[in-house]
């Protein structure tokens, strides 16, 4: 994927099939927009004299609300540059992480599309029927179809995607796992849901229950689910896949394995803990042949199924034998399920 950091300041030749939005999550909706994108600008090139046209995905960052309504909770899906990785492995290729400032929420709809054909070549803008853009949200999309035949590019509204009988959006996806609902969330999005980070020193209390974990920090903004303990997936790579915009140009980063895991999320009450802490015992590791220590590796753990809530025992022997019950239980999702690695 080519990266933009900026409309400003880039000059590309297009043409270019784009959709703009927060794109939270990167769900089957937004994935259904990029596929339509595509079939879009494939139908272009075999259709004239264009020996490419590329498949564009326009975010912002911050995110808009942090900018418009600094006093708002943000608990995001995906940071923006997560975004673009999952963007860049749903077929697109061309990725836009636009700057959001005041002075951008002044812009004015004309102004913004005018910026678009010309730095980027924009042919056709596909969007849901509630987009809109610009000061006050005056470029809805009557306003923006009006600026198209003037300024020379089209658009295209596609419908809301239901999806098992649901509507598929960022809010049902962030209220989903708020409630623990990891594997609901899943078919919603399209993919298990992930957090990921580098491996920070704990208080090793794992090794000496003789389960130890590699502990990831608590992102800002970054939604984790209900606090509890789940059977996740767990790999670990080199460098941080999930924060950098050069993973977005690399979609096949090298990982050494996925290994099955159970993940702990929460104060850990049975030892009085006071801060949310996110601590993942990886299965059957080291393999042989691997080193153990993780610090310095960057893990990206996704949510496969919750296995209970967060507890409080009577003492450390009591979490110890529940903690190889989870251990077993996750197995047997593993087992059951075929998602082992």
């Amino acid at each position: 994927m080519q990266i933009i950091t900026d409309v400003d300041q880039a000059e590309f030749p297009g043409p270019t099939f784009l959709t703009i939005g927060n794109f939270d999550g990167l769900h089957r909706g937004h994935q259904r927009l990029i596929k339509e994108l595509r079939h879009q600008a494939n139908m272009l090139v075999k259709n004239s004299s264009y020996d490419r046209a590329y498949v564009g995905l326009l975010t912002f960052d911050p995110h808009p609300l942090s900018v418009l309504r600094s006093d708002f909770p943000l608990s995001l899906l995906t940071t923006p540059q997560e975004r673009l990785i999952l963007a860049a492995t749903a077929g697109a290729d061309l990725g836009i992480l636009q700057p959001f400032t005041r002075q951008t929420s002044e812009l004015r709809a004309r102004d913004f599309m005018t910026l678009l054909k010309h730095n980027l070549g924009l042919h056709t803008l596909i969007v849901g029927p509630d987009f809109a853009l610009g000061k006050g949200r005056a470029g809805h999309i009557d306003r923006l179809t009006d600026l198209g035949q003037t300024l020379g590019y089209r658009v295209i509204v596609m419908d809301s995607v239901n999806w098992q009988g649901e509507s598929v959006r960022s809010s049902r996806i962030r209220k989903l796992l708020q409630n623990g609902q990891v594997r609901i969330a899943a078919t919603l999005l399209g993919r298990l849901y992930h957090a990921s980070g580098p491996v920070v020193l704990g208080d090793q209390r794992g090794r000496l229950l003789g389960v130890p974990t590699a502990n990831l920090p608590i992102v800002a903004d970054k939604l984790l689910p209900l606090d509890g303990v789940y059977a996740t997936r767990t790999q670990i790579f080199d460098e941080d896949v999930s924060l950098s915009l050069t993973a977005a140009s690399n979609t096949h980063a090298a990982s050494t394995k996925t290994f099955d895991s159970v993940t702990n999320i929460g104060v850990r009450p049975t030892v009085n803990g006071r801060e949310q802490r996110f601590e993942t015992h990886l299965l059957d590791f080291p393999p042989d042949g691997v080193s153990g220590d993780l610090y310095g590796k960057f893990l990206k753990v996704e949510f496969v199924e919750r296995l209970r809530g967060e507890e409080k025992f009577d003492g450390v022997d009591a979490l110890a034998a529940q903690i190889q019950k989870d251990i077993r239980d996750a197995r047997a999702i593993f087992a059951d399920s075929m998602l082992g690695s």
